[in-house]
Parts: structure tokens; C-alpha cells; sequence
């Protein structure tokens, strides 16, 4: 039949009732060409209760029964019985049907109406004609919905992963050559093409979001795919041409490499050799996320040598023709397919996408043997001019077009078109499942079917030298974030796959020939002797290739990383001969470097490849040397080389064994270098930086600290080899976790204060309390400090450090010297009036109380220092107060008499005093008024009263008061208020 009608039940749960539905399905030539439900369910997906009818109807035939189309039955009824049938039928659905029954009724009747015109009637259970399209059902309006509100989420809840699941249904479709999948995929690109966010990141000048750039390149992908579907027809691809060309030529539409203009060449042309590449990006057509499938509108299928690659495995050239030249078969009569290699993988990538398994692997091996004649030719190439190309240590040969990050990922399609061929699992799946899915696929070796003698060779080991091949292609960085970006994620997803690879003796033998290749292989792989100056670094694939031979073949896996480590884009400017890339070199701002945006990525990846080397070389001490020699020659960022000194000072010191002094002496030179490095650049983590070469050095033993105590100068600040290096190496802590004995005590302590005599030398301000701190024990050293600490006093320290340094002589027992420091420290400071609150006032208070604690002579001496420097009122008022307290003498300097009476404000040193405190209140009083506002007043009367109790501490204070005020009231009289509040309070 061609229509299928029933009713499905769906039983009740704790929360619905139980519901029944009404099901039509119209079915043509074993495809569901249309469905209704009455569940009204909208979604681009059949609902439970369609699938439920067509696998019943799949499973029980003989349970449906079967009729004649309705058109029939109704041929073999007589008058009577119609107009019975059309009753009863009206009868039963008479509010849905009676309007057009009767609408109907009118039209039969009148003669020139549309329905009599036509011969006989429509039958929808009858069928369609032969002739008549026949597609599956697609509810075209439900995808553009979904698109459209997947979109609006704009990559957040999940959304990118449900459009990545609307792009394998269309690859699913494609493969089960079911015509709508084209329709499905133009449907997703219109609402892409209208998503409003396009024309506001153009107009913003800002990229497309990470997420969706990589939507619309497996957009882009996909349309490649469909335009070269082997068995469509022309109407079809002329059709998408014109969709694929008016998407192409709107504004918004994406450019294929971001932002940035692209000089790549035209899909249907081979790879030339750069020459000739040298026009400006203006003179480059623009060209989008579609342009290639508009190209690949230009393919076709009809080469007889392409149809006899993909028609036969056993396809050979005639064993007389072997020799000499041929451009369609190699030596061994194997045949060659020499496209432009990205579009020959598009080519396999089509095949495998419409359902053509065998066909792409056919393909696959061809082009895999095309690229290993390419190879060889190569090397011969290199062979005649390796003698000049290493004389001048750079090349110009480079490819401008990489295989690893081109938006037809052609490494990634071949590799996974010969994996396939090889899984384990009972359904051969096309996709490969979500992250959640943590079990790696299993392989097996499957021979390859061929024509000429048994090669030996598997799917498996093909898929392995192809990914090799392509991963070690030597290239240049393409331009701009998005497509340098593409580079380093298509590489990471391949080694990703490579590493579900278990490498038996068969894949490690043709790992070892692949890798000998690459480093033989000259200017053509990114693992020759030399490379173009803007090659792509190789550090990622040198790493995952490096952990795979080790085990095999530890000589081959060190040689190779260590000939990755280089990263000549830093290393050296551009030679001025070089135009390969002139766009890169002549940018507005003159720099040394091409814009490369990822590099802070490939240099830490750089950093990766040694650290993984260290930590394999741990033990050896050759090895270790080599490696280190490679760090430092070619890593040229201090935070990396600190990284990997803690790297290796981590496997060098593991908690539940002994250290390893092999790598513990490369983590200390690391270390070394880095403080060599970063002395005289500003670093934020120096600090820490410094406080780490110590505890790596007391891991290493005295003999390391002696040396870093001796070469200081070299590597660390005076106040860092002072305040941390030397105060860490003296510690409790370090002595104890050294085990030292006296001798070995005594030589560090010496070098210590030999260190912090040449630092208080070089740096008196900020070094000079450390030094006497380190030399405290050693009463040569510690005068020593203490000349040097008086020498540097006049001219180079500030009253905060001296003051600091005189606290800590009397903690220590120096009164005298502490003395003699405070006065010092008094000659650089000034007190203005109105710094009441300055910082240095306690510092002040304590030089007095000192002074006074010391005797009659030492306090005056400082008195006129205090009066010359401070010239606030209240602070000398405080020092007065507390000089009158007590009786000076107190601390009992030996050898002195003290008379233990207190001192008085007539005589010297304190009448100088209490004069400098009575202009200082008469000072401030006319400064404070000349800008002073009603609400101070009450502060203001505060303060003369302040006044008031120092005057009265003179003879004839009382007088003088008086007529301090009495000139108050002449010269302000103006203020009324304030006047009469001084009267108030004083008279």
C-alpha cells in the first residue's frame, strides 16, 4: 500500500493519563513521504508514535490489513450505495467535513468550474506516478525553527552541540543517499545566513565567536561534500551554484581564514612551489566559507583513469610499462592520482560521505602512493642542494598551503577513511562519538587489497605514515588568529586519534621509516636540517612522537625532539631576500616578527617538548646535558626556563624516594639562568623566582649555596641577596636540613657576611640592616657594617632608614650608637606646622626619649637638631612635657653620675626648647586664622588653650599670653564670633 492509517496507544504513567493518538503515514518506493499525528509533536524528528506505526507495520504485516486503493472500492459501488457512503461518511464527521461537502457539492454542480475541468479525482491512498519526485518526509518549517533557536542561544546551553548533531544528520542522510540531506543542509544555511549577529561583528570589526566560526566551517565542509557527490545530477549542482554564489556575495557572508585576506591557491589548481605568490592582499579575491565549494562545483568524476582508481582494487598498469616515466602509475605499477592533494582528499571525503566506503579507500591508497613518489622526489631534490642550503642555514622551499589546519582537513579525512576500514566494531560507525564516550575505538589490522605482488602493508600502517606524512609537512604559519588558531587545534585532534593507535611492531616499524624520513627530508618537512624562517614549529607532533619511540628506539626519539626544539621565528630577523611572504614582513608597525597570534601557545608548547624530555632523561647524565644545551639555546622566555627548572626539580625530588642529583644540577642551572635572565628586566614572580633557587640549591647541597653566595652579583639585586638569599641560607631551618657540621657552618656564616658587606657597600639604603643583622656574631664584620652604615648616613640614607637602623643598635645594646644615628637621622628630616600626623613623629619622640634617657649632654645636643627640624607645635609641646617628667640620665651609662634631679624650663637645653614650642603655637595660631571657617571655631579655642599651658611654663608665660591674645583681638577683629569666643575663654 501507499498509505498507512492507525491508532496508537501510549499507557498511562504516575503522572498522564493514558492518551491515543490517530497516525497517517504516506509511504513511495520504501521512503515515509509524509506524516500526520495527532500528538501535534514539532520537532525535525518523527515522534515515538510515527515510528511505533511503521515498525509495526515492519514487523506484522501480515497483522495490517491490506487494501485497495479507496478509488477502486468506490468504482465497484452503484448510485445508491455512493450516495449511502458520502451520507454516512459526512454523517460521522459532520463538523469538520460539512463545509466542504458542500463547498464541494457547488463546484460538481456548476458546469465551468475548475473540478470539471480536470479528468477523474485525486486518491491519496493510491500512490504517486513513476515520474514523480519521491523523497523522504522532512518537516521543513520544524528545521529552520530549530536552526533559528539554536542560533539565538548563541553556543550557550548545549546549543552548538545540537547544531553539530543537525550536521551529522545531514552527513547521515548524505550517506544513506537520501535526497534531502542537500535540502536539509540549504535549509541550516539560510537561517546561518540570516543569523543577526553577522552583520554586527562586521560592523564591529570583531571575529566571529570560537564556537561559531567552527560551525560554519563544517558548514562550508558539508557544501563541499554535497557539490561533489558522484552521482548528482547537473540540474542539481547547477542549482546549488547559484545558492552557493548569492550566499557568497553578501556582506555578512564569513570569510574562509576569519578575518583576514588569504592567499591560497584556487582548489582545482595543483600545489606550485612558491613563486609567484608575491602580489598584495589587495590584488587577492575575497574569499568565503563557501568559496571552495563553488570551486568544487568545477570537479567532476569523468576521468577514466580516476574511474578505473575508485572501480577495482586490482586496477595495475601492464608490467612492459614499468619503466621510465609515468605520471599515472609508480615503479610498481601501483596507480597514482596527482591532484592538488587537499582537493584529492575532498574527492575521498565525498566518496565516504555518500555512502562509497570501498571507493574512498581505493582513492586513498592512490594518493597515499602519489605522496610517498613526492617524498622520495624530494629527498633526491635535497640531496643536490643540501651542500649550499646548509651553508646559508635557511630555505625559501616551504609550503604555502598546509595540510594540518586547511578548512578540508585532508590529513584528518584520509586518516579516518583507513581507520574505519579497520574498527572492531560489529556496526562500522561513520562518526565518532561525543566526549562522553571515554572508551578509545579498537583496531585491527586489515591488508590492503592491491593489484601487484602482496605489499605486506594494513589499512592501520597507511593511516599512521599518512598522519605522519601530513603532521611533519613542512609550511608556513598562515595568516591571522583564526587560521593560525585551526593549526594548533587540527594538530592536537589528530595526535588525539593517533594516540588510540596501539602501536604493535608493525605500526612501530613504520613510525621509526617515517620519522628517519622526516629528518632527512631537507627543506620539504618541518623536521629537516633547515627550515624556512615562518614554518610552522613542530614542538606538539615532535612530543607525541617522542613518547612513541622511546620505548622503541630512545636514539632516534632524542634526536628527533631535540632537532624540534627550534623556533627560528624568534631567533632570527628576516633576511631581506625573502619575498615568499611579503605581507607578513612590510606590516605598518616595522617589527622583527610576523604577527603570529599564537605564540605564546607554540612557545609553551616548546617548553612541553623539554620538559617530557628531562623527565625521560632523569638518571643520564649525557643525555640531561644535551637537552639543557637545547633549553638553553632555544628558549627565549625566562618564566618558561623557570617553569621547567621547577619541572624538573619536582621529578628530580620525589617524596617517597631519594633525589635525583643528575636533574636536580639541570633544575639549578635552569634556575641560574633564569636569575641571569631576569636581574636587570622587571619581573613580577622575581621574588618568588629568587626564594626558589635557594630551596633548589639547599636541595643540592652546601657546596651550590657557597657558590651562589659568591657569584651574587651576577644573579641576584643587594637587597635580594641580603633580605632572602643570605637570611635563608643563615635560617634554623636550612642549617638543619643541611645536617652541617661546625667547619661547613662556619663557611657559609663567612661567606654570608663577606655577601652582606659588598651589598651594604653597593646599597647602603636598603641593605645596610640586613648586613649588620647577618653580621651580628662576628664583632670585625659588625663594625665593619656599622662604618659602612655611618659612612653612607649624609649622603645617601633617608631619616626612615636611619631611624630604623638606630631602633635596632639600641635592641642590640648600642645606645650610644643608636644616639649617634637619631641625630643623624634628625638632620634630614623637616616637620612643617601642620604635620600632625606626620609618620616620622614616633620616630622623633623615641630619638628624644633616648637622648634624655642617656643624659644632660646627649639631650642637648639633639635639642637644637629638633628645633631646626620640627616646626610643630604640638609635637615639640609633647617632647617638652615629656623632657620635664623625669630626670635625665636614666639608662646608667657606666662610668657617669647622674644627679637625678629633673631639669628646668629657664635654663639651657630646655629654654630653647620652650621658645622654639611658643613661636611654633604663635605660627600656627596666624596661619590657622587667616583661612579658618565657623564650624573650626571650637577646635580653634581647643588648641589656644594647648597654648596657653606651654606659655605658662615660662616665668612670665602669664604676660605673655596676654598679650598674645590682646594682638589677636587688634589684628582679627573682623571675626566677631570667633572673638568673642576667645574672650569667653580668655579674657
Amino acid at each position: 500500500g501507499f498509505h498507512l492509517s492507525g491508532t496508537v496507544t501510549e499507557p498511562a504513567t504516575a503522572t498522564e493519563p493514558e492518551m491515543t493518538y490517530k497516525v497517517a503515514i504516506s509511504f513511495d518506493r520504501c521512503k515515509i513521504t509524509s506524516v500526520t499525528c495527532g500528538c501535534g509533536n514539532k520537532d525535525i524528528f518523527y515522534c515515538a508514535h510515527v515510528v511505533a506505526l511503521s515498525l509495526y507495520r515492519i514487523r506484522k504485516p501480515d497483522q495490517v490489513k491490506l487494501r485497495l486503493p479507496i478509488s477502486e472500492t468506490l468504482f465497484q459501488m452503484n448510485r445508491d450505495q455512493l450516495q449511502k457512503f458520502v451520507q454516512y461518511l459526512i454523517t460521522a464527521h459532520h463538523t469538520e467535513v460539512l463545509p466542504t461537502a458542500q463547498k464541494l457539492a457547488d463546484e460538481i454542480l456548476s458546469s465551468n468550474s475548475e473540478i470539471n475541468q480536470v479528468h477523474g479525482a485525486p486518491d491519496p491512498t493510491a500512490g504517486a506516478s513513476i515520474d514523480d519526485e519521491n523523497c523522504w518526509h522532512l518537516d521543513e518549517e520544524q528545521v529552520r525553527e530549530q536552526v533559528k533557536l539554536f542560533l539565538s542561544q548563541g553556543g550557550y546551553y548545549g546549543s552548538g552541540k545540537q547544531l553539530n548533531s543537525m550536521f551529522a544528520k545531514v552527513r547521515e542522510m548524505l550517506r544513506m543517499r537520501d535526497s534531502n540531506g542537500a535540502r536539509m543542509l540549504t535549509l541550516i544555511t539560510e537561517q546561518f545566513m540570516a543569523d543577526p549577529r553577522l552583520s554586527l561583528w562586521r560592523q564591529q570589526g570583531t571575529g566571529i565567536t570560537e564556537k561559531c566560526r567552527q560551525l560554519w566551517d563544517e558548514l562550508g565542509a558539508l557544501w563541499v561534500c554535497v557539490v561533489l557527490n558522484p552521482h548528482c545530477k547537473l540540474e542539481e549542482k547547477s542549482c546549488w551554484l547559484r545558492q552557493l554564489r548569492k550566499w557568497g556575495e553578501m556582506d555578512v557572508c564569513p570569510l574562509e581564514d576569519g578575518n583576514y585576506g588569504n592567499e591560497l591557491p584556487n582548489i582545482t589548481n595543483a600545489l606550485t612551489q612558491s613563486s609567484g605568490h608575491s602580489q598584495d592582499s589587495l590584488a587577492r579575491p575575497r574569499r568565503t566559507v563557501f568559496t571552495r565549494a563553488i570551486e568544487g562545483c568545477d570537479l567532476h568524476w569523468q576521468d577514466s583513469h580516476l574511474q578505473r582508481i575508485i572501480s577495482s582494487d586490482f586496477y595495475v598498469s601492464p608490467s612492459y610499462q614499468r619503466e621510465g616515466e609515468s605520471l599515472l602509475f609508480n615503479s610498481q605499477g601501483q596507480p597514482l592520482w596527482l591532484e592538488h592533494v587537499p582537493t584529492a582528499c575532498a574527492r575521498v571525503d565525498a566518496l565516504r560521505s555518500h555512502g562509497y566506503p570501498r571507493e574512498a579507500l581505493r582513492l586513498t591508497v592512490a594518493i597515499i602512493n602519489t605522496l610517498r613518489l613526492q617524498q622520495q622526489r624530494q629527498l633526491e631534490i635535497y640531496k643536490h642542494q643540501k651542500k649550499e642550503l646548509l651553508q646559508r642555514g635557511a630555505t625559501t622551499i616551504t609550503n604555502l598551503e598546509g595540510w594540518v589546519g586547511h578548512p578540508l582537513n585532508p590529513i584528518g579525512c584520509l586518516f579516518l577513511t583507513l581507520t574505519e576500514a579497520c574498527r572492531l566494531e560489529e556496526e562500522n560507525c561513520l562518526e565518532f562519538s561525543d566526549a562522553g564516550d571515554s572508551k578509545p575505538p579498537v583496531y585491527q589490522h586489515v591488508p590492503v587489497v592491491t593489484g601487484s605482488q602482496d605489499s605486506g602493508e594494513s589499512y592501520l600502517s597507511l593511516a599512521l605514515e599518512v598522519a605522519l606524512m601530513g603532521m611533519g609537512q613542512q609550511r608556513v604559519m598562515p595568516e591571522g588568529l583564526y587560521a593560525q588558531d585551526k593549526v594548533c587545534r587540527n594538530e592536537e585532534q589528530i595526535i588525539a586519534r593517533l594516540q588510540d593507535l596501539e602501536l604493535d611492531p608493525v605500526l612501530v616499524q613504520t613510525l621509526r621509516k617515517q620519522c628517519i624520513l622526516l629528518l632527512e627530508g631537507g627543506p620539504f618537512s618541518g623536521l629537516g636540517e633547515v627550515i624556512h624562517r615562518e614554518s610552522v614549529p613542530m614542538h606538539t607532533f615532535a612530543k607525541y612522537l617522542f613518547s612513541a619511540l622511546l620505548p622503541h628506539d630512545a636514539d632516534l626519539a632524542y634526536k628527533l625532539a631535540l632537532r624540534a626544539m627550534r623556533l627560528p621565528v624568534l631567533e632570527t630577523t628576516a633576511p631581506s631576500g625573502d619575498v615568499t611572504h611579503p605581507h607578513h614582513l612590510v606590516s605598518v608597525v616595522p617589527s622583527r616578527y610576523p604577527r603570529w597570534f599564537t605564540l605564546g601557545h607554540l612557545e609553551s608548547q616548546q617548553c612541553e617538548l623539554a620538559s617530557t624530555m628531562l623527565t625521560a632523561a632523569k638518571g643520564d647524565m649525557l643525555r640531561l646535558r644535551t637537552v639543557l644545551e637545547a633549553i638553553q639555546k632555544n628558549i627565549h622566555s625566562s618564566s618558561l626556563i623557570f617553569k621547567l627548572a621547577q619541572d624538573a626539580f619536582k621529578i628530580a625530588t620525589p617524596a617517597d624516594s631519594n633525589s635525583d642529583t643528575t636533574l636536580l644540577n639541570v633544575a639549578l642551572e635552569l634556575g641560574l639562568q633564569v636569575m641571569r635572565m631576569t636581574l636587570s628586566t622587571l619581573n613580577w614572580r622575581r621574588r618568588e623566582m629568587v626564594r626558589w633557587l635557594v630551596t633548589c640549591a639547599t636541595e643540592v647541597g652546601v657546596r651550590a649555596l657557597v657558590s651562589i653566595l659568591q657569584s651574587w652579583y651576577s644573579l641576584f639585586t643587594p637587597t635580594e641577596a641580603t633580605s632572602i638569599v643570605a637570611a635563608t641560607v643563615m635560617s634554623h631551618n636550612t642549617i638543619l636540613r643541611l645536617s652541617l657540621d661546625y667547619p661547613q657552618r662556619e663557611e657559609l656564616a663567612s661567606c654570608a657576611r663577606t655577601l652582606a658587606l659588598q651589598c651594604a657597600m653597593k646599597d647602603p639604603q636598603n641593605c645596610a640592616l640586613s648586613a649588620l643583622t647577618l653580621c651580628e656574631k662576628d664583632h670585625i664584620a659588625f663594625e665593619t657594617a656599622y662604618q659602612i652604615v655611618i659612612d653612607a648616613a649624609s649622603t645617601g640614607m633617608t631619616y626612615t632608614q636611619l631611624f630604623t637602623i638606630a631602633r635596632y643598635m639600641e635592641h642590640r645594646g648600642y645606645p650610644l650608637r643608636a644616639f649617634k644615628l637619631a641625630s643623624l637621622a634628625m638632620t634630614h628630616l623637616n616637620l612643617a606646622y601642620n604635620q600632625d600626623t606626620h609618620p616620622a613623629i614616633n620616630d622623633v619622640l623615641w630619638a628624644c626619649a633616648l637622648s634624655h634617657s642617656l643624659g644632660k649632654n646627649e639631650l642637648a645636643a639633639i635639642i637644637p637638631l629638633v628645633v631646626k627640624s620640627v616646626h610643630c607645635a604640638t609635637v615639640l609641646s609633647d617632647i617638652l612635657r615629656r623632657c620635664t617628667m623625669t630626670a635625665p640620665g636614666l639608662a646608667g651609662i657606666p662610668g657617669r653620675r647622674n644627679s637625678g634631679k629633673l631639669m628646668s624650663t629657664d635654663k639651657a637645653p630646655l629654654r630653647q626648647l620652650l621658645d622654639a614650642t611658643i613661636s611654633a603655637y604663635i605660627n600656627t595660631t596666624h596661619s590657622r586664622l587667616t583661612h579658618i571657617s565657623p564650624r573650626h571655631y571650637g577646635e580653634f579655642i581647643e588648641f589656644l588653650s594647648k597654648a596657653r599651658e606651654t606659655f605658662l611654663l615660662a616665668q612670665d608665660g602669664h604676660i605673655q599670653f596676654a598679650q598674645f591674645i590682646d594682638n589677636l583681638k587688634q589684628i582679627y577683629k573682623g571675626k566677631k564670633k570667633l572673638m568673642l569666643l576667645v574672650r569667653e575663654r580668655f579674657g
